[in-house]
């Protein structure tokens, strides 16, 4: 008996001890400040009296453990700008792996009081569109290279389709009305600064093509240098998209007014609550005279019955010019409902 007890002495008197509570809880702050991981778990380790080089040990604390759980990269919540563009290191997925560029969605019911009844459907003079339509977009990216240079610079090819569909038009057919395709090339930039609080995340620039893939005179297409700027703060991502149009040749021309219409680039504004996306995008050509604009609103949820959230309800307000390319120079004024693929 006398020889055990004098065992646990023995082994009570090995325990570091502190008899300040507060700096001990100090001590854990500072070592939850390191960012290297295993630098960082040395220091829970020694404070906590744990032996290195594999000798028995005591385990660290519940208070330590936590502040090691806390100060780990893993559990830190990625942004959504984060996991769009690969920002994080230490999430960092593979290159040429397939993921999503602008939100991808199918509205099977879409309502445009005011068609272009101008344009046919096609070579049909008799042709024309309904109220009534569907819409979709499939949107996707590769990162081509990563760390450009050995900086914080990646290269990425963009994809993105745009499709009008008069589904519901069956006297003619249901033609696809008018479809976009638009490859982009983009470098990114992976920034980190404060601008009036906000963070700013990345910037990328690149070249753009956009068009129907038609022949005259449905014919429409543009090429453009694009500059785009994301920031953030907590749930709020503000995205300004910039463009320069590249002169083209008088005669091939489809639409040489159409940054009249468009401008010269456009706002969006994306707010997550909860298991909410609200969205709100607002474009304007800066002119006192023949001024033109945009603005699109986005609501979208997910489906409680669907496993992890990866489709959505979605509920889209468009009205402005240039949601699609044949139509350019008509106001459109367009509610719509139906589903989209969450990414994020």
């Amino acid at each position: 008996m006398y020889r055990n007890a004098s065992r646990y002495l023995f082994l009570f008197l090995l325990i570091p001890f502190s008899g300040d509570a507060a700096e001990s809880a100090g001590s854990m702050a500072e070592c939850a400040k390191i960012e290297k991981d295993a630098e960082r778990l040395k220091c829970f380790d020694e404070l906590a009296g744990k032996k290195v080089a594999g000798q028995a040990t005591n385990p660290p604390s519940a208070a330590a453990t936590a502040a090691i759980k806390e100060s780990s990269p893993e559990s830190k919540q990625q942004s959504v700008m984060s996991k769009q563009w690969d920002l994080d290191t230490e999430h960092r997925k593979h290159a040429f792996a397939l993921r999503p560029y602008r939100p991808n969605y199918f509205l099977p019911v879409t309502y445009n009081s005011s068609p272009n009844d101008d344009t046919a459907l096609d070579f049909d003079p008799n042709a024309k569109s309904q109220h009534t339509e569907a819409k979709f977009q499939l949107s996707f990216k590769i990162k081509l290279w990563e760390d450009l240079f050995d900086k914080n610079i990646d290269l990425w090819l963009a994809y993105t389709q745009l499709a009008f569909w008069q589904l519901y038009n069956t006297p003619f057919s249901s033609p696809f009305r008018d479809t976009s395709y638009e490859p982009e090339l983009l470098v990114n930039f992976r920034t980190n600064y404060e601008l009036f609080g906000f963070k700013g995340r990345f910037i990328n620039v690149g070249l753009n093509h956009q068009s129907n893939g038609r022949s005259v005179p449905l014919s429409r297409g543009w090429n453009r240098i694009v500059a785009n700027f994301g920031w953030e703060k907590n749930n709020f991502n503000l995205l300004l998209k910039t463009w320069y149009r590249i002169p083209e040749d008088e005669n091939h021309d489809d639409n040489p007014d159409i940054t009249r219409y468009m401008g010269y680039g456009e706002l969006w504004g994306t707010y997550y609550w909860k298991k909410q996306r609200f969205a709100v995008m607002f474009r304007n050509n800066l002119r006192l005279e023949n001024n033109f604009g945009a603005i699109q609103l986005d609501w979208s949820f997910p489906l409680p019955f669907i496993k992890n959230d990866l489709l959505c309800l979605y509920v889209q307000y468009f009205n402005g010019y240039v949601e699609g390319l044949l139509d350019y120079n008509k106001s459109i004024n367009r509610i719509s409902t139906g589903f989209m693929l969450a990414d994020w």
